[in-house]
């Protein structure tokens, strides 16, 4: 019997034959806590499920747009306890004026990040490319479209806010000349700005897409293939782990496992609760 994907109302019909072809069951969100039933009394869950008690609201603060950043003068590098006290504004200046590394000599733009401050899911990719280099943006061309079109997939965009949105970055925010792969001192020299990031952003759940985004989140040399399929942990939030949009280019066959990591995220973001690991 082929899937049946025809609940889920943000696709249309070309979408859904799509993913019934694939075999793919979309996600569709549970209802509001408001409209949900109250669990029963005793209800017990598997160790890694989480309270489902809602998250209390945070309080709405005005929403800086996350454009493009362009390389200004150069200044005089930050140490890492300076940038755990930035705001966005200064986060933004201090990457957009870093030179702690020497991949500041070739970049064209740094590439900060994108999408809804206040998003309760978080991506972090990699390091930018060529286009990303170009363009100051994480996640454009090919790879970038596929990034949208698994985002469109659980109701969620580059664009959106709150539930519809998601912030995107990457780990490293300049380029590595010819698209090589980071060196560790380069994400060592990094990493302080994605943990401000993160710190700011506040996420519920993280994705972290590709070897070296997992490696920077959880400390790991272990393959992706070995992390899939579990909940882990950076500063308290969960985290998911799957592959590189760059890397379903080139495997589409392994799609299907990314799709399925997703659906994890947004189970856990469902039955997340707040506090520490």
């Amino acid at each position: 019997m082929e899937p049946d994907t025809s609940f889920v109302p943000q696709l249309d019909a070309r979408q859904r034959a799509m993913l019934a072809e694939m075999g793919v069951r979309v996600w569709a969100p549970r209802p509001t806590p408001a409209a949900a039933a109250a669990p029963a009394a005793g209800t017990t869950t598997e160790a890694r499920t989480t309270s489902t008690a809602p998250v209390p609201a945070r309080p709405p603060v005005a929403r800086p747009t996350v454009a493009a950043t362009v390389a200004s003068p150069l200044a005089p590098p930050r140490r890492p306890g300076d940038i755990d006290t930035l705001d966005w504004p200064a986060l933004r200046e201090a990457v957009a004026t870093c030179q702690a590394c020497g991949l500041c000599k070739g970049r064209k733009n740094t590439v900060f990040g994108v999408g809804d401050v206040q998003a309760d899911w978080m991506i972090v990719g990699e390091a930018p490319g060529e286009n990303e280099d170009l363009q100051g943006e994480p996640f454009v061309g090919a790879a970038g479209q596929l990034l949208d079109n698994m985002l469109r997939a659980v109701g969620r965009s580059r664009a959106g806010e709150g539930a519809q949105g998601a912030f995107i970055a990457n780990v490293l925010k300049c380029r590595p000349p010819a698209n090589r792969n980071p060196l560790p001192d380069e994400v060592a020299q990094c990493e302080p700005y994605l943990a401000r990031q993160v710190a700011l952003v506040q996420p519920k759940v993280i994705v972290a897409m590709g070897r070296f985004a997992v490696q920077s989140l959880l400390r790991t040399t272990e393959p992706i293939g070995r992390l899939r399929g579990r909940v882990h942990r950076y500063e308290g939030v969960p985290v998911i782990v799957t592959y590189h949009p760059a890397y379903l280019l080139r495997t589409p066959a392994d799609k299907g496992k990314a799709w399925a990591d997703l659906c994890l995220a947004m189970h856990t973001l469902e039955t997340a609760a707040p506090g520490p690991a």
